[in-house]
Parts: C-alpha cells; sequence; structure tokens
C-alpha cells in the first residue's frame, strides 16, 4: 500500500474552500485548517510532520502556510481546525512551527488578487525520529530542513486558489 494524505474537505487539486482561506490581506475567508487523514506509513515510523507551502506566492521561495511537527506515530489524521492558535485540537505532544505569516497556527491561502492560480501542497512526512530537534522560534524552513534529515516517506495532497 502507499503513503497516502486525504482531506475530506477537498479532493486532490480541487479548488481550496472559502472556509480554509485566510481572512487577511483581503482574502475574505474563515482560515480554519482543514481535516486531513492518513494512511499506509511506511515501516520505521516514529512520528510525523506536516507543511503547507505555497510554490507560486510571487516571494522567490514560495510562503510557508502551515507548519506542525513531533506528530506522534500513532496519529492517523488532525481534525479540521486544528491549526488554531496553541494547537489545542492536535494530537499530543505535536508542535506548530512559525509560518511565513510570522505565527505558529494554520495561515489560509491568501495569493494576491490577479495573480492567477496558486497551489497548496500539503505535504505530510514520516520520520525515523520520535521529535525534532528544533528551538521553539524556529522558522519553517529549519523545520524543513530537519525534517528531510529524518524523512523515511511522504505523501502529498495539493489544491488551488486564485483571487
Amino acid at each position: 500500500m502507499a503513503f497516502t494524505l486525504r482531506s475530506t474537505d477537498f479532493a486532490e487539486q480541487d479548488t481550496l474552500p472559502q472556509e480554509f482561506v485566510h481572512h487577511a490581506m483581503g482574502a475574505g475567508g474563515q482560515n480554519v485548517s482543514p481535516a486531513l487523514a492518513w494512511s499506509d506509513a511506511p515501516a520505521g515510523t516514529k512520528s510525523f510532520a506536516l507543511t503547507m507551502h505555497d510554490p507560486d506566492a510571487p516571494t522567490g521561495s514560495g510562503w510557508w502556510h502551515w507548519v506542525v511537527y513531533d506528530i506522534p506515530a500513532s496519529a492517523t489524521g488532525l481534525p479540521k481546525g486544528a491549526g488554531a492558535a496553541g494547537g489545542a485540537r492536535l494530537p499530543q505532544g505535536a508542535k506548530q512551527g512559525r509560518t511565513d505569516f510570522g505565527s505558529k497556527e494554520y495561515g489560509g491561502a491568501a495569493p494576491p488578487p490577479g495573480h492567477g492560480p496558486h497551489r497548496y501542497v500539503f505535504t505530510l512526512y514520516a520520520l525515523n525520529v520520535d521529535k525534532l530537534d528544533v528551538p521553539e522560534d524556529a522558522t519553517a524552513a529549519y523545520v524543513g530542513f530537519m525534517i528531510h534529515f529524518a524523512k523515511v516517506g511522504e505523501a502529498k495532497l495539493t489544491a488551488k486558489y486564485e483571487r
């Protein structure tokens, strides 16, 4: 079986529903993180990390919308709204990293008006460590760097959005 990431809120390549769009920058959404579920993690998985990245953002390096790490290996998903500030709906022990919005919470889609469609890539990483060794205020890029040294598998789910 293949390591798979899916959502009950949208399918692969669907338009991201307005509920999951940011409320900042005039985007007008509710900024709620979608429900995500996964299955068939690779052998040797000790924890998971999740990122949401927009590679189409006009920054030269994309935009990090969500970073969650130290998700226990026993977890099989995240409920809708798990990305709220404070992380109360995350599995015990999971942490949210700092996004490009500057906060430790989910930040929904908010592409510049008229910039065309952007891709929002949710990537779930299966890791061979129980916990990532990252500072409390680590950037998304730093967390990503550490993820890649511990990665034993990954699963992706991509949505699109434009204004």
